[in-house]
């Protein structure tokens, strides 16, 4: 749990401060974009002057459209009084992954709030609670304290938040307390089949397309323990698909019989960046991918990392299983 302080520092920045730049983490899934919109919401709602950033020109996930953050006035630069404003990183657990390097040393303050369990604590006030199912949830607990009342809008954003994280609340990282807010939620208006029909049954085609190629791929290593999939920069293309379609495909891979990590190694259609980036995810609580993601300088949740790489998927794979036969306490064959 978070330190009861940490809440009041956060309760304190926002009541001492006025203008805000709300940001989360680069390749945003929903409990990045749906705490963003909460914050800014939030914010807005105590009458401060809050503006909303996700750096990069990559398009965002196109089933989170309904959160109309582009209409809400979502920025992709900065703005030229960026160094004024109290920076606020939710659902980011390293500053650079906030995907612009100017924005955290420029900030006259940074608060980080977050529930990755290995957050580097960037912030000049930390929030960080790791038993949280997501930032969305995090969230909740903050407003009462800095007196927001719940709004039907901003339920549903954290709703959005919450249900993604908990991968509609069949994750381990659901609690009673999730459960308990979730509900809270709904009875605040947020409107829970709107919110599974936009995220889970509005699947553009070349998304389709995309998992098909994935799901082609797969291939299975250590007795079916391990399941790997990889997306050529051809295969978005061949698709039709931006690089965001491929958010949840690794779901499908996880889903295995008899799966404990699956892994989907994609290479960006964009040609900035990395050349490669992974995912991983874990189906036993003892199985930290974290720790393998951190082996290429990511991170993430123990059962749900990613990372970035230049090395060829052949060789990202070789390392991944070594690291997964070590926690086993296996060696790898030869």
């Amino acid at each position: 749990m978070s330190d009861p302080s940490d809440i009041d520092a956060v309760v304190a920045a926002v009541r001492d401060h006025d203008r805000f730049l709300v940001t989360s983490h680069e390749s945003p899934d929903g409990d990045a974009l749906g705490s963003l919109l909460a914050m800014h919401l939030a914010l807005t709602a105590l009458g401060k002057d809050s503006v909303m950033l996700l750096a990069g020109s990559a398009p965002l996930p196109g089933e989170y459209r309904f959160l109309d953050l582009s209409a809400r006035g979502l920025l992709r630069e900065r703005p030229s009084d960026h160094a004024e404003r109290v920076l606020v990183a939710v659902d980011c657990a390293q500053g650079s992954r906030i995907g612009d390097d100017e924005l955290l040393p420029a900030a006259p303050l940074t608060l980080n709030i977050d529930h990755h369990h290995d957050n580097t604590r960037f912030g000049d006030v930390n929030l960080v609670q790791a038993d949280a199912s997501s930032t969305g949830e995090l969230l909740v607990d903050l407003l009462e304290p800095l007196g927001v009342a719940l709004s039907p809008e901003l339920a549903e954003a954290l709703y959005t938040a919450i249900v993604t994280d908990t991968g509609r609340f069949q994750y381990q990282n659901t609690t009673p307390h999730t459960l308990r807010v979730a509900a809270d939620l709904v009875e605040a208006g947020a409107d829970s089949h709107k919110v599974f029909q936009g995220v889970y049954e509005s699947v553009q085609f070349a998304k389709l397309k995309l998992l098909a190629r994935a799901l082609e791929r797969a291939e299975v290593y250590e007795g079916g323990r391990v399941v790997v999939s990889s997306l050529l920069r051809g295969d978005f293309a061949d698709a039709g698909a931006a690089e965001p379609y491929s958010e949840g495909i690794i779901d499908y891979l996880r889903a295995v019989e008899g799966a404990e990590l699956a892994v989907l190694v994609r290479e960006p259609p964009r040609a900035d960046g990395p050349l490669r980036k992974a995912s991983l995810r874990s189906a036993l609580d003892e199985l930290d991918v974290s720790v393998i993601a951190r082996c290429f300088g990511g991170g993430g949740h123990r059962q749900a990392a990613g990372f970035s790489s230049d090395l060829e998927i052949a060789e990202v794979t070789r390392i991944v299983l070594d690291e997964y036969l070590a926690q086993r306490g296996e060696h790898p064959a030869g």
